[in-house]
């Protein structure tokens, strides 16, 4: 199993839903980069579970802790070690069907890979709590990107049937926006859809069941010319850490596949001056050609699916018995993952959008000079 992604900056996660704790090692970064714990703690909070009936019922503190790289509140230059402590856990919640695979999960294809040796309990390495350990590695990534100008935020643009508002065609609305998105726990444009949703999750919840959506992000200040053609793209970068994020099923960028309908009249986005800048009327490229950005916002989209421990009964098999079964799904499960999930795709946007820019100017850049 490789857990490290990165070209100029890595990162690299461990840990196991129940086991002592989770965390990333972040390196690549330069040395005097400030670090702020309260905005590491901001951060993680916009992850974290509330236990309000939109979330799970297992809430974790999720503090931070530093164990290498950072000194005298500044990066040293040498691999940033983060820990995350699991201080919630109830593995006998999941002893009565330990046995048993359940529907949607990674189960089977873990047992096929790992050959029973793996832990199991709460999903283990492919928890989705292994996702704190990949906010608390975003959100120095993401720190040093703001000190750029960078921006990133990101909405529920649909959750449980239920449409959100779109992202605003100008930059400066759209600004606005990513302002709003960022300083909200449930992040929706409209507040009547955000009503709306969290009346789908609940609906959802009293049922034993679970909802999916999209998030869409928006990405604003970004310079052109990073990425390369092909293998190292823009869009392959953080399509394949979109895709590390569990429950993730589809990515698209800009118009994605409403480029189907469209003729390529509609499809270009035409070019213009606006003083010394060049820029495009239109963004149905979500702000990248040929691979490369082009200094417009970056527009993406994923689809979650529904999350896949629900406590209805479902069809299933034993996997030590080798027999038919049926399951009911115990434990404390989020009915709709959205809402967290949201800070994951900011985090993964971040890490993979630092080290395109690592690659392109230097480790120097993010301390403010450019390299050679």
């Amino acid at each position: 199993m490789k857990n490290t992604f990165g070209n100029a900056v890595t990162v690299t996660i461990f840990g196991e839903s129940h086991g002592a704790a989770i965390g990333a090692v972040v390196d690549g970064l330069a040395a005097g980069i400030p670090v702020d714990n309260t905005y590491l703690a901001a951060q993680m909070d916009r992850r974290r579970a509330r236990g309000d009936g939109l979330s799970t019922a297992r809430t974790e503190a999720d503090q931070i802790e530093l164990l290498s790289g950072v000194y005298n509140g500044h990066t040293t230059g040498t691999p940033v070690t983060m820990v995350v402590r699991n201080t919630n856990t109830r593995s006998g919640d999941y002893a009565k069907t330990a046995d048993l695979l359940r529907p949607g999960h990674a189960d089977l294809t873990a047992y096929a890979k790992y050959g029973g040796w793996q832990d199991a309990r709460g999903g283990g390495h492919f928890s989705g709590r292994i996702t704190a350990a990949v906010v608390a590695a975003g959100a120095l990534c993401r720190s040093v990107l703001e000190s750029k100008g960078v921006v990133i935020a990101t909405h529920l643009r649909s959750c449980g049937g239920v449409e959100d508002l779109e992202f605003s065609s100008d930059v400066q609305t759209l600004r606005s926006q990513q302002e709003k998105l960022n300083n909200m726990d449930f992040a929706v444009l409209s507040e009547a859809s955000g009503a709306a949703m969290q009346i789908a999750i609940r609906a959802a919840a009293a049922e034993g069941d679970s909802v999916g959506g999209v998030l869409e992000t928006a990405v604003t200040g970004l310079e052109a010319g990073l990425g390369e053609p092909f293998f190292d793209s823009v869009e392959s970068t953080l399509a394949r850490l979109l895709f590390s994020v569990p429950a993730v099923k589809g990515v698209e960028f800009g118009a994605g596949f409403g480029f189907a309908g469209m003729r390529g009249s509609a499809a270009n986005d035409p070019f213009a001056m606006r003083g010394e800048k060049i820029v495009t009327l239109t963004n149905h490229n979500g702000g990248i050609n040929g691979g490369i950005t082009n200094g417009m916002p970056v527009l993406l989209r994923t689809v979650i699916k529904p999350t896949p421990s629900i406590y209805k009964p479902q069809k299933t098999v034993d996997y030590i018995a080798k027999k038919d079964a049926e399951i009911a799904i115990q434990g404390r499960h989020d009915p709709c993952i959205l809402p967290r999930a949201r800070a994951v795709q900011d985090a993964v946007c971040a890490i993979g959008l630092l080290d395109l820019y690592t690659q392109r100017f230097g480790t120097l850049w993010q301390a403010g000079a450019k390299e050679g």
